[in-house]
C-alpha cells in the first residue's frame, strides 16, 4: 500500500510541475550565471530563495518558480519550472525580463582569431593564452607543433575568403594569345593543384596517357583527415582500374560490423524522439589514407605523372592555348613556372581560385571539423571497435553550433575521432577551428567516457569542409577556359555527412569519362569545362536539410531545435527498409522516395514546415522550391529518356562524336546526370 501511495503522489506532484523556459546562455561559466541569479538579478516579483543551483521564486503559497542552470559542452543551459496547476499573468513578463537580461549580462560572442607573431616564438607559445587545453594535447602529438601550424593557417586563410568575398584575391589571368615565349618551361597535359583527392583523380588520367603534373603544398601523402567509405562504392576506383582487389584490400585498416546515428533527445517531445539509426554498409570501411595516397602516387609516377610537393600555387595565366602555371618551392622559396593544356583545382576550401570563379556564393555552408586519431587509452567497455559512430550528438545547441560527434575505428586499437557542426558562411562568424579544439578536448569526456591523459594521441586530424546551396545545374562555376575545378574546390559533397572523398569517388567514373572527352576534342573553353561537374538535382534539393542543421549568425534558436529536427528525418529512416537509408546517405535518392519522406516527416511534425522557414529565411526557401522544381523536372526527363537513351547513345557514338563533338559531350553530360547508376552499369 505504501508503495502504491507514494507513486500516486509523485504522479500527483508532476502533474503540478511544468517547464516554464528552456534556453542557453552562451559561456561556459555556469558558475558566474548562477552566482548572476542568485545575486544580482531582480525578478521584481515573488521572495528569492537562493538554491544549490539556482533560485527558487515564491510567488504565492500555491506557486512556486524555480530556475536552476547547468554545464555542458562548454556552455550554460537554464530551466525555469512552475511548481503550481495554474500560471500566472506575470509569467510571461518575467521570462521577457529573464530573456532581456541574460542578453544583456552574457551577450553572444562570436570568436575571434588572435594575431600572433612567430618570429620570436613557437606555435605553442603564441596560441597557450588563448587555447590552453588545444596547446597541451598538441604537444602530445608526434608531429603536435606541425599540425597546430597548419590548423591556424588554414582558419586564417578561410577568415581571410569569407570576409572578403567581394573582392577576393587574383591568381587566375587572361592573356589572349599566346606568342610562343613560353616554349622552354615543362609542358603537361593536366596540372593538378592539391595532392590529396587530386592525387586520386591525376593518377586515372595518367593512366588513361596524359601527361600529369601534380602539386601539392604539404610533403606529399601527409593528410589533416581520414578517410572511411564502403565496399560498394570503392567498387568505382576498382572499375577504373586504378587498384586491384588485392590491392584494396591492403589499404583496409577496419571494416566494422555497424554503424550508429543517434541524437540527444532528453528535451524533445515523445513523438520526436528516435531510436538507433543503424547503417551497417555506410563509411564502415576505415582506410589507411597515408597507404592510399602512397600507392595512388606510384601509380601515378609509374604512368609518366610528377609530383611537385611541398610547393604552392602562386598564379595561372590563361591565353587561348595553355596555362602558364607559377609555384614556389617552400623550402628553398625557389620560384617555378610549368605550362598545361588544363589547369585542375583540388585545394579545396583553401582554395583562391574557387573564391575568384564564384565570390560570395562560393560556399554557403560549411562543416568545421577537428579531431584526432588516438592509437588507445579508450576503455573496451566504454567503445567497441567492431562499430562506427557515424553521427551523434550528446547534447543541445551550444554558443550557436549544433556539436555532433563522429568515430570509426581503424587499425588494432586505433579510434578516430571528429567533432562538427554545420555552419551558415557569414563574414561575422565564419566558423573557427581552434575555438574547437579547445571545445573537443574539454567535453570529449562527455561524449565517451576517459580521462584525456591516458589516451595516447597519434595525430590531428581537422578541416572545413564546405557545401554550396546548389539551385540548378548551371548557377555554380566550376570551370573556366582551361581551368577546372574538381573535390571539395567544386564544393562536390554530400549535404548529411559532408564526404567530400566519398563524393569524389562516387563520380570519379563521370568526372573521368567527360574529362577524356573534353581533352580528346580540344573542348577546354569554360562553355564546355562547365558541363563536367558531379551535379545531381536530388543531392541539390537535399541542401535545405543541411541548412536546417546550422543556427543562422545573430539569431538564437531554442536548445532541443536542431536534436529535434534531426530526431524527426533519421526516426523516419530508422521506421524504413535498411536500403532507403544507404541510398540517401549515399546521394542515390530518387523524386519518389525523397517526396514520401518529406511528406512523411511533415504529417509526424507538423512545425517542421514553419521551423526550418524561420531558420532559412523566405529568399532561400523560395531558392529551394526551385531546387525541387528542377528536381521533379528531372525525375520526369529520366523516366522518359531511361528505357532509350542509353542504348541510342552506344549506338550513335561512332558517327556522333566524330561530327559534333561537342554535343557528343552535352549529351554524355546528360547521360550522367539524368540515368540513375544502377541503369548506367
Amino acid at each position: 500500500m505504501n508503495s502504491v501511495f507514494l507513486l500516486n503522489l509523485l504522479e500527483a506532484e508532476k502533474m503540478k510541475m511544468k517547464e516554464v523556459l528552456y534556453l542557453e546562455v552562451p559561456t561556459p561559466d555556469s558558475n558566474s550565471v548562477c552566482i548572476w541569479l542568485q545575486n544580482e538579478w531582480e525578478p521584481g516579483i515573488g521572495e528569492k530563495v537562493v538554491t544549490p543551483d539556482g533560485i527558487l521564486l515564491k510567488i504565492s503559497s500555491q506557486v512556486e518558480l524555480s530556475l536552476f542552470v547547468w554545464s555542458l559542452m562548454s556552455t550554460t543551459y537554464l530551466k525555469v519550472f512552475r511548481w503550481g496547476e495554474k500560471s500566472l499573468g506575470t509569467e510571461k513578463k518575467l521570462k521577457q525580463k529573464l530573456l532581456s537580461a541574460i542578453q544583456n549580462r552574457f551577450p553572444r560572442k562570436y570568436p575571434q582569431l588572435p594575431a600572433i607573431d612567430l618570429s620570436a616564438q613557437s606555435i605553442f607559445e603564441a596560441l597557450s593564452p588563448y587555447y590552453p587545453k588545444t596547446v597541451h594535447f598538441f604537444q602530445k602529438m608526434p608531429k603536435g607543433e606541425y599540425d597546430l601550424n597548419r590548423v591556424y593557417w588554414w582558419e586564417k586563410r578561410w577568415r581571410d575568403s569569407v570576409r572578403n568575398p567581394e573582392k577576393p584575391q587574383q591568381v587566375i589571368f587572361t592573356q589572349g594569345n599566346s606568342h610562343g615565349s613560353q616554349e622552354n618551361y615543362p609542358h603537361y597535359d593536366l596540372i593538378y593543384i592539391g595532392g590529396a583527392l587530386g592525387v586520386i583523380h591525376a593518377a586515372v588520367m595518367a593512366r588513361l596517357g596524359y601527361r600529369v603534373l601534380l602539386v601539392e603544398r604539404l610533403a606529399f601523402g601527409r593528410m589533416n583527415r581520414e578517410w572511411n567509405i564502403s565496399r560498394d562504392e570503392f567498387q568505382c576506383l576498382l572499375d577504373l582500374g586504378l587498384f586491384t582487389q588485392a590491392e584494396f584490400e591492403e589499404v583496409i585498416a577496419r571494416e566494422y560490423v555497424d554503424g550508429f546515428s543517434k541524437f540527444f533527445d532528453g528535451n524533445n517531445p515523445p513523438h520526436l524522439k528516435a531510436p538507433v539509426l543503424h547503417t551497417p554498409t555506410v563509411l564502415n570501411v576505415a582506410l589507411d589514407t597515408e597507404k592510399l595516397l602512397s600507392l595512388c602516387g606510384e601509380k601515378l609516377r609509374a604512368a609518366g605523372g610528377d609530383i611537385w610537393d611541398e610547393t604552392e600555387f602562386v598564379r595561372g595565366d590563361i591565353n587561348s592555348e595553355e596555362v602558364l602555371v607559377e609555384v614556389v618551392h617552400l623550402p628553398t622559396q625557389q620560384r617555378k613556372k610549368v605550362r598545361g593544356r588544363l589547369l585542375i583545382d583540388a585545394m579545396g576550401t583553401a582554395s583562391p581560385i574557387a573564391w575568384q570563379l564564384n565570390g560570395s556564393r562560393a560556399f554557403d555552408s560549411v562543416c568545421p571539423t577537428v579531431g584526432a586519431v588516438i592509437d588507445s587509452g579508450l576503455a573496451a567497455e566504454v567503445w567497441d571497435c567492431c562499430y562506427g559512430d557515424v553521427l551523434n550528438s550528446h547534447g543541445d545547441i551550444s554558443r550557436g553550433r549544433q556539436l555532433i560527434w563522429e568515430l570509426f575505428p581503424g587499425a588494432g586499437s586505433e579510434l578516430t575521432i571528429y567533432l562538427f557542426h554545420y555552419h551558415q558562411v557569414h563574414r561575422d562568424n565564419p566558423g573557427s577551428l581552434l575555438e574547437m579544439y579547445e571545445d573537443f578536448f574539454t567535453i570529449l569526456p562527455e561524449y565517451r567516457r576517459c580521462d584525456l591523459e591516458k589516451l595516447v594521441w597519434k595525430k590531428a586530424t581537422f578541416g572545413y569542409i564546405p557545401g554550396h546551396f546548389t539551385v540548378s545545374s548551371s548557377d555554380r562555376r566550376v570551370a573556366f577556359d582551361r581551368l577546372l575545378a574538381i573535390g571539395d574546390a567544386a564544393s562536390l559533397q554530400s549535404p548529411l555527412i559532408f564526404t567530400g572523398f566519398g563524393s569524389l569517388v562516387r563520380n570519379l567514373g563521370r568526372l573521368t569519362t567527360l574529362l577524356d572527352t573534353a581533352l580528346k576534342h580540344d573542348l577546354l573553353t569554360t562553355e564546355h569545362l562547365n558541363q563536367i561537374r558531379a551535379y545531381q538535382s536530388n543531392i541539390a534539393v537535399t541542401w535545405l536539410f543541411s541548412k536546417g542543421m546550422m543556427v543562422p549568425t545573430q539569431k538564437t534558436l531554442p536548445p532541443q531545435r536542431i536534436n529535434s529536427m534531426l530526431n524527426t528525418f533519421f526516426g523516419i529512416l530508422a521506421d524504413e527498409p535498411p536500403a532507403v537509408a544507404d541510398t540517401f546517405i549515399k546521394d542515390r535518392i530518387d523524386w519518389l522516395t525523397f517526396t514520401r519522406l518529406a511528406l512523411k516527416a511533415a504529417r509526424i511534425n507538423p512545425v517542421l514546415l514553419w521551423w526550418i522557414w524561420e531558420m532559412a529565411g523566405t529568399k532561400d526557401v523560395m531558392r529551394w522550391l526551385g531546387s525541387y522544381g528542377e528536381f521533379t523536372l528531372d525525375a520526369l526527363k529520366s523516366w522518359l529518356l531511361s528505357g532509350w537513351f542509353l542504348g541510342w547513345l552506344r549506338s550513335s557514338q561512332s558517327w556522333l562524336e566524330g561530327q559534333s563533338p561537342s554535343l557528343w559531350l552535352k549529351l554524355l553530360s546528360l547521360r550522367y546526370r539524368l540515368i540513375p547508376r544502377r541503369v548506367q552499369q
